[in-house]
């Protein structure tokens, strides 16, 4: 699977988000006051997105459609190994490590970690 670019990235999150099949439109309804892109720019990537196998498109009356052929997790699984892999020498611990060690996680999000990782074992016992 292919790494997006962000531009390309903030159009699949609006598609997963939408969760069904999507005009051009309501892409560029869905996209916040500082990501506005020109209409021709949102076809150009939506394009391109098709080209790498993420889109399919058919028509509907006289607008193009757009559906997701890769799934929101499958995608965000694979980008996460990747990251895991090329920056923290495929080790969670030195990722968490990074956001630790810099203060960027508050004892709410240690808690969310723990308890999340306390299921995990859990569902392991009763596998």
């Amino acid at each position: 699977m292919k790494h997006l670019p962000d531009s390309e990235l903030a159009i699949m999150m609006i598609i997963w988000e939408l969760d069904k099949p999507v005009t051009r439109f309501e892409i560029e309804e869905r996209m916040e006051g500082d990501r506005k892109l020109s209409p021709t720019t949102v076809l150009s990537f939506l394009s391109r997105l098709q080209d790498k196998g993420f889109l399919e498109m058919h028509k509907s009356g006289k607008n193009n459609v757009y559906s997701a052929l890769i799934e929101k997790d499958a995608y965000m699984q694979t980008e996460s190994r990747s990251l895991l892999k090329r920056l923290y020498q495929n080790s969670a611990k030195n990722f968490l490590a990074a956001l630790y060690d810099g203060d960027n996680l508050s004892s709410e999000d240690l808690a969310e970690l723990e308890e999340y990782i306390s299921s995990k074992r859990r569902e392991r016992k009763d596998d």
